[in-house]
Order: structure tokens, then sequence, then C-alpha cells
């Protein structure tokens, strides 16, 4: 059935993640065995055993049949439970990672909320096998991967810290278990949709009372006794009369007082921890000690007789148990030594103290014991529960049941078949809704099916519980009433049995004790005591005396309305209680979605790695292992009503709920299946409601499926979440930067809308140019800069901000390295944020400003992108000394320069003018002290950037072309424009300056548009992030001639993908209807009027430069179809492109962008001109 779980698709599908994040591996042990016991060649009981063995011995302590999982008790602790196998299990398929409890658990939890409804999980197995831990695991997974809230995390605390309270009060050692379960727990823990817990409930019930006053040779009372011996400090032992174990009576029987590897001492500190954190007060934390403590003094008193009646020994003993219980001591005497008895004759009710004998005031004593023990024990839980008290309404659960397991002992009594009673309903639940329901669910649904065998354990819990015929519950409780208390009772009893259900299969007689054949195996018990037990009563004459009591808390736990001369009706028995709590329990279960955990216990030593073959291969035997593999190879792994189905997966075919052409579920799932590929034969059975499939691989495919759509779906959402909030920084940072020149400098036309990147040199790539700021020093702005020395030459320097300084930073490259080791990056000048005087611009559009420095000579460079650096700086400025950077705007710079050997050389002038031959060029020249800047007129220094809508681009990592001032720089003899530089030799001397770029880091590819919406975003990518012009003032759009109309040859196809797109294919000739910036043109073609195509639209006359050479190759055609001036620099190439030319692009990409392709720069290769490929610049 399950041969092919591991296939490699899967493997494929998490290899990739495994490798990233290391994820922990049982290295070689999960190929130990066979995982699944559904893959096992030979089915037989001895196979099962020896694969367990074989696991087992190699540490692997969980296995599977199907969704069943089987725990081999380790009985030491395995390093398989951490919080990083949580995350490893979190949200994988079931069989992607090896066996364990937590892939069960996470699979219990999605589907709760894949199907909002309730699950629960069986723990079943004998005494000893784990059971309490496993519930331990589940519920620490759970609270793991919930999530939420300080409240939810509260609520998770305390729904974790109940086990340490309830394992103090209602654990204990027995001869098979250190850390035996003596009730019994269901868990309900509420979910909201969402997934995070909102509270729990407990449901305790089989408490072993009995338990207070007896133990058994090598077995212990519950914990909280022994804890609060060793645990409490000197002051409260004296307060409650507390000493050494073996002092008191109702701990000294078996002469066991501690446990191999347990600190009592240290689980006291543990219990009151988690009393605390449950939300018990010190004060009523003191009041529960001192009824624990009460409940050990009253053990101590004994009874003497006296003219056939009992007496008090001694009466000191009276004194604890009053004084813990604020009761008077005479009372507890006269309660405990005599009884009242109510009589009518007639109209008159006599009512009579009748003393008792020692016999019966011991029985009395220990009544008293166990009721305030257990009645406590039930306050605890109540406790508990209103502090997880929940919402009923709008949410779903997850319930854990942990009760105690079939037990057999050399002397088997009442509360064994109790116990063993519970375990066959468990039984029970499992056969039904697993062996029994699954195979008739397979007739309903006229699934093809071969019938498997096996036993139903009905017939016993019928043996037990039915009333008609009786079952033996029915016959004790008959045998309690008609007794009244009278000795012989239990042999009354075992006659009536043996008269009534002698001839029952499963029932046996013997002398004294009967014996019934349970699933588990032959149990043997011994009546004495069972009619007893079974009336369970507290007499009225106890109640009364703990309600005389002067603690709040004993009075709360004794409400009964203790009623006098009345007639007294007939008692619940114990068996009736047990009987409504096991079926209201299974009413439960069978309400939610059972999952099963199987304990096995492999050896009585409970020795770590002692695997006892015939112990274990009888459990294996009577849990019905067997039969249980035998139905799943025969199964199907996965059944989903189909509307269940669609809902899950209608994400996997678009707008799949409102195709009007698949009217029910049944054909929407069929749809779904078909989209993926699956063999109808192998993979999947359709029934009449449900679709049944046989394969988890199958099942896999499809969440894979499901996952990729919904992983798809969110990088939608993050794109467009991104793109908000980089639209919204980038129009804060550029309205902060017009603040600052608002009013004092023209703008230019290319950079007035310019989006702000911060790093221009691609500080990723450089990292040794961090090394050079403080550790956790970050990196405002980097640019390459021109920085101009005293003589106006211009030198290539880094630019950098940092939170602390500015630095000018020079690349010192292989040639000009003075010796071998030295630094590839220089700092050449500090300067702390604090030492800035102020900072200088000109009014014009020019690139230029003047850091003055207090005490310090002042630097003069020009930056292309210095709004961003001067709105930066002055954030940076105000955050580091608390004040407003000055800045100061003027015609002419006079500053001081550093010192030299001719003085005459320390004053400098800088002085800016208005040239409108210059247009956007900048001409530097210079004459002595002196700097001349020319510039064209730019925008009005009212000027404004718009706030326009763009998607954002990430941080830029160097794709400008950036000559000092982009300009051309002359001396007074020299007006030229081309580029060069100051010369430095003498008045009036021009050098050439060479040009200088930044290498961009390539990016993902561009793709063909497959749609409208990719076509109409991959243009407003275009136009959107493409900068104006640089030579000149742009020119307005001549207007289209309305005849003829402009047609274009398509050089490629496309399939319209909406009502109003045309479909064309490569060759055909478009007419031009309407041009939208958006990019989707209205055209006609073949009579058809529609959106058409993607082309590189906008305004005629357009320029782009030709900055690099660089080229990654995507082949995707496109039109060039408006004017263009094409250079290129190394080469000084030039081609012209005009309208109505076409020319075809053989490859277009990216170099600058996020994740959106968002262009600025584009790649593009001509055919035509194949030497001018390169990085091409719109402006």
């Amino acid at each position: 059935l399950l041969t092919t779980i591991m296939l490699s698709s899967i493997q494929r599908t998490r290899q990739s993640a495994m490798d990233k994040h290391l994820h922990w591996q049982w290295h070689g042990i999960d190929q130990v065995g066979v995982h699944d016991m559904v893959l096992l060649a030979t089915v037989d009981e001895d196979a099962i055993v020896q694969n367990l063995r074989k696991r087992y011995m190699n540490s692997v302590m969980f296995t599977y049949i199907g969704p069943v999982l089987l725990s081999v008790n380790p009985f030491t602790q395995m390093p398989y439970f951490s919080e990083k196998q949580m995350d490893q299990y979190q949200g994988a398929n079931q069989y992607e990672n090896p066996p364990h409890i937590y892939a069960l658990t996470d699979d219990m939890y999605r589907n709760m909320l894949i199907d909002n409804e309730n699950h629960c999980v069986i723990i079943s197995g004998e005494s000893g096998s784990g059971k309490t831990v496993s519930a331990k695991y589940i519920m620490n997974y759970v609270a793991h991967i919930s999530g939420g809230g300080p409240e939810v995390e509260r609520i998770k605390q305390i729904i974790l810290e109940t086990n340490a309270v309830l394992e103090a009060f209602g654990n204990a050692k027995t001869i098979r278990n250190d850390n035996s379960s003596r009730f019994g727990k269901y868990v309900e823990i509420a979910f909201t949709t969402y997934g995070t817990q909102k509270g729990a409930q407990i449901s305790s019930f089989l408490l072993e009372k009995t338990r207070v006053v007896h133990q058994n040779p090598d077995e212990r009372n519950f914990h909280i006794f022994y804890q609060l011996c060793a645990g409490c400090d000197d002051q409260l032992k004296r307060n409650l009369g507390i000493t050494e174990p073996s002092y008191f009576n109702y701990l000294n029987q078996s002469g066991t007082y501690e446990i191999a590897d347990v600190s009592d001492e240290q689980l006291y500190k543990v219990t009151m921890k988690a009393m605390e954190i449950v939300g018990i007060d010190n004060s009523t934390k003191i009041e529960i000690l001192k009824i624990v403590s009460a409940i050990l003094h009253i053990g101590n008193i004994k009874f003497k007789e006296v003219n056939n009646y009992a007496d008090i020994e001694d009466p000191a003993d009276l004194e604890y148990p009053a004084y813990l219980l604020n009761v008077d001591p005479d009372a507890i005497r006269k309660k405990l030594t005599s009884r009242r008895m109510e009589s009518k004759w007639g109209t008159e009710n006599d009512v009579l103290d009748v003393k008792l004998n020692v016999d019966q005031a011991v029985y009395t004593r220990d009544a008293l014991a166990k009721a305030l023990y257990h009645r406590l024990f039930d306050h605890l839980v109540q406790l508990v529960n209103n502090a997880l008290t929940f919402d009923v309404n709008d949410c779903r659960k997850i319930g854990i049941l942990d009760i105690y397991g079939f037990e057999i002992f050399e002397k088997n009594g009442f509360e064994q078949f109790c116990i063993n009673f519970v375990n066959e309903k468990l039984q029970q639940v499992f056969i039904e809704l697993t062996l029994k329901a699954e195979q008739e669910e397979y007739k309903q649904e006229g699934v093809q099916w071969i019938p498997v065998e096996y036993f139903n354990n009905k017939v016993v819990c019928d043996l037990i519980e039915a009333n008609k015929p009786p079952g033996i519950f029915s016959i004790l409780n008959d045998v309690c009433a008609q007794t009244h208390g009278q000795s012989g009772g239990d042999d009354h009893f075992l006659q009536k049995m043996n008269t009534s259900v002698g001839n029952h299969p499963h029932y046996r007689q013997a002398s004294g004790r009967f014996l019934i054949v349970h699933y588990a195996g032959n149990v043997e018990y011994n009546v004495e005591g069972f009619c007893e037990k079974n009336r369970d009563t507290l007499f009225d004459d106890l109640i009364q005396l703990m309600q005389s009591s002067g603690n709040e808390l004993v009075l709360n736990l004794f409400p009964e309305k203790v009623q006098k001369n009345c007639v007294k009706t007939r008692t619940t028995t114990f068996g009736s209680k047990i009987r409504k709590q096991a079926n209201e329990l299974l009413t439960s279960l069978m309400g939610s979605v059972p999952h099963y955990i199987r304990c096995i216990k492999p050896n009585e030593q409970k020795r770590p790695f002692t695997f006892d073959d015939a112990r274990v291969k009888h459990q294996v035997k009577y849990l019905g292992l067997k039969e249980n593999i035998r139905v799943r190879r025969a199964g199907f792994a996965y059944r989903r009503p189909y509307d269940k189905f669609v809902k899950r997966y209608a994400i996997l075919i678009d707008d799949l709920q409102n195709n009007n052409s698949m009217k029910n579920d049944l054909a929407r799932t069929k749809t779904i299946l078909k989209s993926m590929n699956f063999d109808t034969n192998d993979a999947f059975c359709m029934g009449q409601t449900k679709i049944f499939i046989k394969n988890p691989e199958t099942v896999f495919q499809l969440e894979e499926k499901r996952e990729e759509k919904y992983a798809h779906f969110a990088k939608i959402i993050q794109r467009a979440w991104r793109r908000c909030r980089m639209n919204k920084k980038t129009n804060d940072m550029a309205q902060r930067a017009s603040d600052i020149l608002y009013g004092h400098k023209q703008r230019r036309r290319a950079s007035i809308n310019r989006k702000f990147f911060g790093d221009y040199i691609g500080l990723d790539e450089k990292p040794e140019l961090k090394t050079l700021v403080g550790k956790r020093e970050k990196i405002w702005f980097a640019d390459s800069v021109c920085k101009y020395d005293r003589r106006f030459k211009a030198c290539i320097r880094y630019l950098l901000l940092t939170s602390k300084a500015v630095l000018i930073v020079q690349h010192i490259h292989g040639k000009t390295k003075r010796y071998s080791n030295q630094s590839e990056y220089v700092v050449k000048r500090h300067i702390e944020l604090e030492k800035i005087a102020s900072v200088m611009l000109s009014p014009n559009q020019d690139d230029f400003l003047l850091l003055t420095v207090v005490n310090e000579h002042a630097t003069l460079v020009e930056c292309v992108f210095k709004t961003e650096f001067l709105m930066k700086l002055c954030k940076r400025f105000q955050d580091r000394t608390g004040k407003t950077l000055p800045i100061e705007f003027s015609e002419i710079f006079e500053y001081t320069v550093k010192k030299s050997n001719w003085p005459s050389c320390q004053t400098k002038f800088v002085k800016f003018e208005i040239d409108a031959q210059c247009l956007n060029k900048t001409r530097l020249k210079s004459h002595g002290n002196t700097l001349h800047v020319a510039v064209g007129a730019g925008l009005k220094n009212t000027s404004r950037p718009n706030a326009r809508r763009v998607a954002p681009i990430t941080k830029q990592t160097g794709s400008y072309s950036t000559q000092c001032s982009s300009s051309v720089h002359t001396s007074n003899q020299s007006d030229c424009f081309s580029p060069a530089s100051i010369g430095s030799a003498g008045y009036g001397s021009v050098k050439q300056v060479n040009s200088y770029r930044r290498k961009a880091p390539p990016l993902p590819h561009a793709q063909p548009p497959n749609s409208r919406t990719e076509l109409k975003a991959q243009l407003e990518r275009i136009t959107n992030n493409s900068i104006s012009k640089a030579n000149g003032a742009p020119k307005n759009k001549p207007p289209i001639p309305p005849k003829p109309r402009p047609k274009l040859r398509m050089l490629y196809s496309y399939e319209g993908q909406d009502d109003d797109e045309l479909c064309f294919h490569s060759n055909d000739i478009i007419e031009i209807i309407q041009e939208d910036p958006s990019g989707w043109w209205q055209g006609r073609l073949r009579g058809k009027h529609g959106l058409s195509f993607w082309l590189i639209a906008g305004a005629s006359a357009r320029r782009a430069r030709l900055v690099s050479s660089k080229l990654w190759n995507v082949n995707l055609n496109l039109f060039f179809i408006f004017d263009a001036e094409i250079k290129e620099s190394s080469a000084e190439k030039s081609a012209n492109f005009r309208k109505g030319q076409l020319h075809h692009f053989t490859s277009i990409t990216c170099v600058q962008g996020n994740d959106d392709y968002l262009f600025t720069y584009l790649e593009i290769t001509f055919s035509t001109f194949p030497r001018l490929a390169g990085i091409m610049e719109f402006s």
C-alpha cells in the first residue's frame, strides 16, 4: 500500500530546505526495520515483534501502522524531543520525517483547523507503558506551534503546569511504574479559528482513593505526601506537625519511601511553583497543605477496645487533626466511635447513637481520610479549570485522554475491575472507529473491499455493564441494596454472579474469586471488599463533622445539605458512577476525530534497552495490531467528503467555485484530480460522498502544489506591501530634501524626481570599505564624488556618511600602492559630525557643496546626489548634536584650504554664474585662487518633486556614469565643450579629467511578457524610472497626423488574455488608433479594435546614451520607434535612430531594480548596430 511513500518527488521538495537549515536527522536510525508496519513483508505477530525489537534496540521508540502511532517505552530520556525537532515536524507531511509523536500531533492540529472539527488522541496501553509522558509531549508540542500573544502564552503555561500539580496529587509509585497515574484525565484544549489556544478544561475520574489508606508492598502513597515531608521548610513542618514519612501509618505500610533517581524535595518546589502559576495564591496553598497534613494525622489515630466498643487509644492523636481542620477534638472522637442512626415507628422518628466496634471505627476513620483527599483533588481540578475557562462559542478542541492502563496483579480487587472495565470501553472505541467503522464505510460508499476478521470486545463490555440481561455491575448494585452493609455480601454477590452469568464464554468461576477473559488477557478478581467499595458511603455524621469546621476550604469541600428525619433514598454506587463517566467519555470521544497512540511496555523491570519478546508479543496480540495492519494494507490512506476536499484544494484550479459547467463537488473533485494527472486505478477511488486516496504520496503532491499556490499569492501581497511602503518612504524623503532647498537653489530636471538609494558604490561588494567605520556604525550614504584640492584639481573619492562622521576615502589601485600590504582604501579625511560648522551651496543647479569645519580647513566636493546627501546629513547632524545643521546659499564660496608653503594660497574662492550656452552642463574655469563655475539655468527654486505612485526600487549599487561635473572644464583661454579637468601645472592650464563609471551588478533577467498585466507593468517600470534627458529641455511631443495612421509590424506573437486585447502573430501589421502612456495602445487588426501591444512609447525626440558595454542576453523582441541618439564613449561612435524606422532589439535586460524588475537602466542589443550593445540610459 505505502511502497511509494518516500519517493524522490518528496525528497526533492524538502532537500533544499534540509540542506539549508541542517535539519536534525536520525543518522541511519530510520533505516532500521520498517518505519510503517503496513509495509511488512509478512504480517504476523512474530514479524511485528521482531520489527519493534530491531527498532527499539537502535533507540527508535516510534513506529507507524498507517495513522496509528506505536510507542515503545525506552525507560530513559531520548534525544529527539527538543525545540529543534518541534520545528522540524511543524508543517511537514507525516511521512517526510521519521515516525514521531510530534508528527501525529501536527497532523491532528492542522486537520482541526482545515476541517473545523474537534479532534482527540486516545493514548492506550498497560500501566508503565509511557502514556502520561506521551500526553506531556503532545501538550508541549501544541503549545510550541499554536502561537499567540501574552494572554495566550499565560494560558499555555497554565496548561503545561497543570501536569506537575495533578501528578503530585494524582500519581504514585506502583510495582509496575514509578510514576503511575492513579486517576483518569481527559484534557480538552480549546483553540480559536486561527489556531491559538483560548483555554482548556480537565475532566478527572477514577481516582484511586483507597491508596490514601492502604498500599501494597513496594508501592507508595500519592507523591504529594512524600514531597511535603521532604520539601517544606522547618517552620511549616512545625506548623503542620510534619516529620519523617515512617512516622505516619498511611505512609509506612509498604516500607517504601523513596524512588530511585527522584528527589521529592526538588519536586515539592516544582509543585509549589506550578500551583502559583496555575493561580493558587499562597494562603490557599497553605490551606491545601493543612488538609494533606490532617489526612496523615488522621491515619495515626488508633483505637482500643473498651467493653466491646471502640475508644480513642491516645486522645493526643486528636489534637493535630482538630487543629489543622479547625474542628473540636471531642467532635472527632464522637463521630469516629459512634454513629447516629434514625428509625421510624409509625409517625414517630427515633434517633439513636450507636457505638462502633474497633473495625467499624477504623473503617470510619479511613472513610473520612479518603473523602477528604478525593474532594480536595476534585477541588484542585476545579481551580485549574477556573484559571483556564473559555467561551465555548466559535472554538475547536483537541482532547487528550490519559488514563491508567490495563492492570493485572497477583491480587486484583474492585479497583482493578473498574480500571480494566474502562480500558475495555476504550478498546471498543478503537475497534468501532478503525476496524469496524472503516470496513462499514467502504461498503456504504460502494468501494470494493475484502472483509478482515477481527475480535469485537463488545461482548466483554456487555458482560460487565449490561442491564438486560443483567451484567456484573447490575448484579453488584442489587446485592449492595439487599445486604445494607451486613456481612456476607461479597459471598452472596459471587453466588449470584455464578448463577446469572456463569455460562458466559468470557466468565470463569473459582473459589472466592471470578475470572474475566478480557481483551488484554485473563484476570482473576478476589470478591473481598467488592460490596463495601461499591457502596462508597460517607455517613452523614462525618459530613456534619466537616461542616462544623472553621476552615473555609474544608466547608467548600462538603457543601451537602444533610436533612434530618427524612426518608433515605438509594445512594448512587461507585460502579454506577464509573459506568456513567465511561459512557460520557466515550460519547465525547466518538464526537471527535480520533487519533491513536498505542503504548507498549518492553519489560517489567523498567530497564532501558531490555526487550522481552514474550511480554511484547502478548501486548501486540491483545492490542489487535495484526488486524489493524491487515485493514490498513487493504484500505486507503486518505479520505475526505467531496465538499471538504474541494474547499481544501480548489485553489489549484483558477475560479473553480464559479465555474458553471461543474454543478457539484464531485465534478469539481474530478477536475482537481485530473489537473494533477493522477491515475484513477492506482491513485484514488470515488465513493458516493467521499474520495478515497490510496497512497500518502498523492496527498503530498496535492499539498505541495497547494503550498506553491499560496507562496505565489503571498509574494504578490509582499510585493504590493513593499511597493506601498517604499512609495511612502520615497515621497517622504523627497519632500524633506525639497524642504531644505526650497526657495534657495535651482533644481536639475534630471534629478528632482529621482529616488534615493543611499548606496551608489555597491558597499556589499566592497567589504573592506565597511571596516573603515565602527562595528555598529551604519553607513547612510555612499557615493563617488569629485573632491577638489587647493589647485582645483579634481580627484575621485568615495564620500561616506555614517552615524558619527563624514569620511573622504581614496581607492588605492594596485599600481599606486607604495607597499604590497597597503590597504586598498585609505581614509583621506575624517570629519566628525559635531565639528561641521556649515554646508555651503550655490543658488544654481550645479552639484558643488562646501563642508566647513570648526578650526580646520574646508572641503569642496562635487556630488551628483547632493540633495540626498544633504538631507541625510541634516538628519544625522540633528540626531548627533540635537541642533539644526547650518546651510548657506551663496554665489561666492570663500574658504581656507590646508596649509602649504604658499601663504597666498590658503584662501580660495569659487564663483558661480548662469550661462545659457551651458544648458545642463557645467563649465569650470580656474584663474589663480578662484574657480569659476558656469551652468545653465535650471528649474525654479520653488520647484517640488512629483508625488507619483511608482513601484519602489531596491538600493542602487552603481550604474550611473559620472564624470566630474558631467561637464566640460576649461581655462579662461578655452571654451570648448569636451571632457576636461582643471590643470595644476600653472595658471590657466587645462588637463583632461578621466571619466569613471560604476559597475552595475547583474540582476534578474527580464522575461517576455505573458499577459496584459505583465506587459503593462513592464512598461510602467520603464517609463516611471526614466530620467529626463540631459541635453537640453524636453521637446513637446509632436501631434499625431490624423491621416494616415501609423502602422507597425509585429516582430513576435502575442495571445490576448482578455476580451479587449488583440491577438496577433509575427509580421502582422497593426494600425495604431491611440497611443496610451500605460503602454497598451489602441490598435486595429483585420477590422478588430482592441488593446494591442507593449511598446517603449512616450514623447518623441527622446534621447538615449550608451553608458556601458556589459550585457546579459534574454532574447526579447521590441520596437524602437522614437528619435534617439546613441553614443559610445569609449569608441566615440554614434548612430541616429529616427521615428518611423523599425529597429530590432535582440535582447533587453534590467540592470537596476528590485524583485519587480523595475527598470531604470536597460541593456539592449541592436541587430543593426551590434557593436553598440550596452546599457541604455533613457533620459
